[in-house]
């Protein structure tokens, strides 16, 4: 039986973020315009304690009071093994650090699986949260992100990177 997705709105200063959580933590952290997300047919717009604490830490994270989640999450709601596999590595990258993609396939023991990180990386369901934002190339570029360019820049500059 597949898991019910609750969903609410939730202003951020790059725009609206749809959050999505099940029963068993949040699951989703979504750019309304952002690169593969399908939107929310399935899913029942809703008030749930963990989106209400998602947003309350987002709002935290944003206003600079905050450098790590203390959130449950569920990031088997969606992708294969080997996307959750390195979206969970995604959760070691700490506030205010960067990692490559090369490190983030050899953390998940891939190390010849560089491209394929990196598309699991932009495929992450649960953005700022899970920290794909922080993942640059290994010339220190920014590169891909499903929310754009302009959201990551924002993001690392938040985060006192760049």
């Amino acid at each position: 039986m597949k898991n019910t997705i609750y969903y609410t709105e939730h202003q951020s200063p790059l725009g609206e973020l749809m959050l999505a959580t099940t029963d068993a933590g949040i699951c989703g952290v979504y750019f309304r315009d952002q690169r593969y997300f399908n939107g929310t047919n399935d899913w029942q717009k809703a008030t749930h304690p963990f989106l209400d604490s998602a947003a309350k830490q987002l709002d935290e994270y944003f206003a600079g009071r905050r450098t790590q989640f203390e959130l449950t999450l569920d990031l088997n709601v969606s992708g294969t093994a080997f996307q959750q596999a390195v979206w969970q590595s995604l959760l070691s990258v700490e506030f205010g650090k960067t990692s490559s993609y090369g490190a983030q396939a050899n953390q998940i023991n891939k190390p010849k699986a560089i491209r394929a990180v990196g598309g699991a990386i932009g495929r992450n369901p649960v953005s700022i949260i899970v920290p794909c934002h922080r993942v640059i190339g290994a010339n220190g570029a920014l590169t891909g992100f499903a929310g754009g360019l302009d959201k990551k820049k924002y993001l690392l500059q938040l985060e006192g990177v760049i």
